[in-house]
Formats: C-alpha cells, structure tokens, sequence
C-alpha cells in the first residue's frame, strides 16, 4: 500500500510538473475537438480519484464542488450529463487557482484514505487505474499543448531557454526477422494492465521480419520529394479523399521556408533533422509511405512478437522519475520499440478473444471505442516510461496526426 500511495504522489506531482512552464491564458485554449484544454485535464484527472474512489467509498466525504461532475465528466455516460467534448475551451471558469486548489483538496483527502487504511483488494485495480488513467492525460497535456503553442502565430516555446537534445545519426535499416509458428499475444503476469490487452490467446503468424528502427525524417522527405501526395496508387480511398479535402502535403508542424523545412517542437521552432524518426503522421500517410516502398505496416501481433523478441521492456521500477525529453531524438536502445514514436499497425482496434469489460462505469474506459480506430504500439517520447509495456494498445481514427506518431514497416517473407 506505501508503494501505491508513493506511485500516487509521484504521478499526481509530474501532472503538475508539465503544467508549471504555463502561462495562465495557456490553461484554457482549445483550438480543435481533439484537444482538451490544459485546465480540462487538471480537473478532469482529479475527477477522477473523487468520483470513482472518495464520492463511492470514503465515509462522510463532501464534494469540492458538486458541479465539477459536469464540468470534468469525459465520456461517461454512466456518471450523468456533462460539458460536451467540443466546448471545454469555453470553462473560463473555474479558475485555474480553484483548479488546483481542486487538487490538493482531493490529495489530501486520499492521503486520509491510504492512512485510514480504507484502500481495501477490491479498489486497488480502481485506483491502478486512475494512477495509469492520469499517466495517460499527462502524454495528452503534452501533444494538446504542443497543438495549442504550435497553431499560435509566434511559435512559442513550451520549454524555454533550454536547447533540442542531441540527436544520434540515423543507422542503415537492417530486419528482424520472425520465424513461422504459433505465438502467445496479450498480457499476463500480475502486474498492472488495461482491460483491452486482456485475455491472451494464440495467433499464427507467417515468417515476416520489422525494420529495427523507425523510418526517418529523411526517408519520409524522398516520398514527398517523389511526389507521394500526389500520386493515387499509394493511398487508400479514405486516405486519398483526407489528402485532397486537407491539401496535406507533409506532416503535421511542418513548414516549407526558404527552400527548407522547418517544424514545431515544443522546444519551438526548428529545422527538420533528416535524421529524427518522422513523427506527427496519420495512419494514412503511414500506410502510403509503406506501399510506396513496397513494403507495408506490421499488425498490432507482429509488432509485439517482434518487440518481445528482440527488445527488452523497460521496468517501471527504474523509471519512477519520469523523462522529460518530449522529442524524438532517435535512440537506438532497444531497436526503437520503446519511447520515440508510436508506432501505426495495420490492425484494427478490436477486443481479444475472451475479453471482457469491468462491471460498472469503468466498463466504458475502452470496451465502446472498439470500432474505426486503428492500433499503435510502443509508446512515444511523451509517454510516461513507467507506463510502457509490450502489450499496450493504443489507438486512434485513421486522420489523427497531434500524437507523436511514427512509422515501422514490415514484410512478409
């Protein structure tokens, strides 16, 4: 129970961490459906610990403020009405000081909690998921910030005064390969885990091999070089109708000045480094890069065989203080699988055999968006280290480019 409670703590003051570069008129923008306001995700991760854990199971508590349930409610239908997704940028109030003081409010009274010794067998999966559920929102602060600073006309820095980390020279692209047989996906063991990556089974895969690095800044810029917007025979119907209705013609933050191409970075403006992992891509753009090389995407079990094989997953032991690079830099420990990019699969997001969602309200955390989205694998530079794992499903609608997502292709053999 310490330990929890420790993990509590670390992961509630990193939340804080991010948010602390701010400016106060940072704390409510919301230039697009997909991105919540900075404020929003305060409250809403706060939200969180009070409903599912302090309302339902401390005795006598009183809500901070019982309108907050509309105000943080996300997309539980369980837990009533709520502000709707797209109009979060207009909570001017409450203030961003009432916020926090939301905050340690909640804190203190979970502190109560751990001390009363309230924290019984049954709540500690609940509460495990609200530490992981405020993990997640931190990689969400940083790409909805990095969208809120990056559509501002100045380009502002998130972090200033500081320099983008060194990059490592990009090496050849060699293969990976994976023999033919049959082989065990999904989670297992004790350890902390989403509902969606539950129950393992068995698939059969043919021999295939993954590149042991992510495709490059320098590599994505031939395919555009080569006229790979323009060009059908790449693209998927959906994806060619997005590329004609947006006029994309390269990733999402970059800009073409001077015969060069600069892109946003949360350290702010800077030439693209050829080579940097590509990030900011859909899963149209990824799939069409792929077939413009003649190769393809792995699926989501491909990509976590592979991983399993030949990388070794970080150990949330040793990565309690979390990093705060928040950039692709192209490391080469454990063949990329860990901390770059997401990765795009050409999987579609769907349950496992004998899957099967939590009773109650936390049965909606991912079981209903089983449907149009497409998995990633890996974990990105905004991802909490603790919070990878090989099994970890990520996914998004095909035209999503905000998060940092990359590309590793794959072939048949």
């Amino acid at each position: 129970m310490t330990h929890l409670y420790e993990h509590y703590q670390m992961v509630r003051s990193q939340t804080e961490r991010i948010c602390a570069p701010l400016k106060v008129e940072d704390y409510v923008v919301q230039p697009i459906v997909d991105v919540s306001p900075p404020k929003w995700h305060l409250g809403h991760t706060t939200w969180f610990f009070e409903n599912f854990i302090l309302a339902a199971h401390y005795p006598g508590y009183q809500l901070y403020n019982p309108s907050f349930n509309f105000c943080f409610n996300s997309y539980y239908e369980s837990q009533g009405p709520r502000v709707q997704r797209a109009l979060r940028g207009n909570l001017t109030r409450p203030q961003i000081e009432e916020v926090y003081a939301y905050r340690q409010y909640v804190d203190q009274y979970m502190q109560r909690f751990f001390e009363q010794g309230l924290l019984t067998e049954a709540l500690t999966y609940v509460l495990q998921i609200g530490i992981n559920h405020e993990q997640q929102h931190q990689e969400l602060l940083l790409t909805d910030l990095k969208y809120i600073l990056g559509n501002n006309p100045l380009f502002p820095a998130y972090i200033e005064g500081k320099s983008l980390p060194e990059a490592s020279p990009a090496k050849p692209a060699n293969w990976l390969a994976i023999t033919e047989g049959v082989y065990e996906v999904g989670h297992e063991g004790e350890e902390f885990c989403y509902d969606n990556e539950q129950g393992r089974h068995k698939v059969f895969l043919h021999a295939f091999q993954v590149q042991d690095r992510l495709v490059t800044n320098a590599e994505y810029m031939a395919f555009m070089e080569d006229g790979g917007y323009e060009q059908f025979q790449w693209w998927k119907a959906e994806g060619l109708d997005w590329v004609r209705n947006t006029g994309a013609q390269a990733p999402l933050y970059w800009f073409h000045e001077q015969g060069e191409w600069w892109q946003y970075t949360l350290y702010g403006l800077q030439k693209v480094n050829p080579d940097l992992p590509v990030t900011h891509i859909n899963y149209y753009e990824a799939d069409a890069f792929a077939r413009w090389k003649g190769l393809r995407l792995p699926t989501e079990f491909e990509w976590e065989v592979a991983c399993r094989q030949y990388a070794e997953t970080p150990s949330p032991e040793s990565n309690l203080q979390e990093k705060q690079n928040f950039m692709p830099i192209g490391e080469q420990q454990g063949m990329q699988f860990w901390g770059d990019a997401w990765e795009w699969t050409d999987s579609a997001y769907l349950p496992y055999p004998f899957y099967s969602p939590p009773e109650g309200a936390l049965g909606e955390y991912n079981g209903k968006f089983m449907i149009n989205q497409m998995v990633l694998r890996g974990g990105s530079c905004a991802t909490p280290d603790s919070h990878i794992r090989s099994t970890y499903r990520n996914f998004f609608h095909a035209d999503k480019q905000w998060q940092f997502t990359g590309i590793r292709l794959a072939q048949t053999l």
